[in-house]
């Protein structure tokens, strides 16, 4: 593993970085043991939406800790994996012993125009502060003829991923004014026409989106184990009012989450994602 600079150029970085940075902080092994799982269910479509194969130079943006690398590596492509958080990047490096493995982040990434056959981001586009400056960055380090395969959460949520957000909603926990929404001059349309448009106006061509949605089987004691530690922005929502405000959030998620039950003791989460995908026509300018 290797260390490179973590944030983007100056006055680039938003409040909404920030953010993110303190949210994911120290995170990993809570990520790994719950949002992790959920989010490994788009990868093979993702890597087979990028071409993913044998003897490819494959970038994985925001690995976490390595599985959609793990998974393009076990196609036989040559990965490098970037991450912004040291945890994560660790655990990556650990994972996935032959891939390259840097701690770096959107939207200024420690590589040359061109050196990938393709580029993959699993649910990193809602993660950065000015998506189309993300998206050049990723077209830039892609070769010509490359691809660029991108999954973010659709708006509106479906139920189960809706979940938390209802039980912070129901217990009068308000977003803290350290934790900022997307500006909205950076945002787009979380729909498949608009993460298409998106991919449009950064040059891609033949761009392509649909929607992915799964049921996600997890347990409550699970699947409250993220947001309680503070894990992402829903954590850092949940704990910022103390140990008070977690108790009473976690009250009305237990309540919530019995329509979810399986009776067998689970929960059953519907979860909806959306796949984009699109090529690199030219060199960037």
């Amino acid at each position: 593993m290797e260390a490179a600079e973590k944030g983007g150029a100056a006055g680039v970085q938003t409040p909404f970085d920030v953010s993110e940075r303190r949210a994911w902080a120290g995170s990993a092994a809570a990520y790994e043991a719950g949002f992790g799982r959920l989010c490994a269910y788009p990868v093979p479509a993702l890597l087979d939406a990028a071409g993913a194969g044998p003897g490819m130079r494959v970038l994985d943006v925001g690995t976490g800790p390595g599985v959609v690398a793990a998974a393009a590596g076990a196609r036989g492509a040559q990965v490098v994996a970037v991450d912004p958080e040291p945890g994560m990047a660790k655990r990556a490096a650990q994972a996935v012993p032959d891939a390259s493995v840097y701690v770096a982040a959107l939207p200024q990434l420690p590589f040359q125009c061109g050196q990938f056959d393709a580029t993959v981001g699993n649910f990193v586009l809602n993660h950065v502060g000015r998506p189309r400056v993300a998206l050049a960055e990723l077209r830039r380090v892609t070769r010509p003829g490359g691809w660029i395969a991108l999954t973010i959460w659709a708006v509106p949520a479906a139920s189960g991923q809706a979940l938390l957000g209802r039980s912070v909603a129901a217990a009068g926990v308000p977003r803290p004014a350290d934790v900022p929404a997307l500006a909205p001059e950076d945002d787009f349309p979380r729909t498949e026409e608009g993460l298409t448009a998106l991919l449009e106006e950064a040059e891609l061509t033949e761009t392509g989106c649909r929607s992915l949605a799964w049921d996600h089987h997890t347990t409550a004691e699970e699947w409250w184990q993220g947001p309680a530690a503070g894990v992402a922005t829903i954590g850092r929502v949940v704990t910022s009012q103390g140990a008070e405000g977690v108790e009473r959030v976690r009250r009305h998620f237990a309540l919530l989450a019995e329509e979810f039950m399986d009776g067998g003791g689970g929960l059953v989460l519907p979860h909806r994602a959306l796949l984009a995908y699109g090529r690199v026509s030219r060199p960037a300018a």
